[in-house]
């Protein structure tokens, strides 16, 4: 299957308080994939990291075949 997101080791600090830490997941063409947690558990940091709204302190992750870090303009 081809893969739509892959994340490896995302991680997000905020002045030392790590919101997001190394979260690693696929999410396949086709698939309902639910991103599920208490509040506070980086969530919206994450998906903020997958659209390319924020920049994450570690890791990379790639949309539809474009790397958030180096083709940002074509993940949106």
């Amino acid at each position: 299957m081809d893969s739509m997101i892959i994340a490896e080791n995302l991680t997000k600090k905020f002045n030392g308080f790590t919101a997001v830490d190394h979260i690693s997941f696929k999410v396949e063409k086709g698939e309902i994939f639910g991103f599920l947690g208490p509040n506070g558990a980086g969530k919206s940091t994450t998906i903020r990291m997958l659209c390319t709204l924020t920049k994450p302190t570690e890791g990379t992750a790639v949309v539809g075949g474009y790397d958030i870090i180096k083709q940002p303009e074509q993940v949106r």
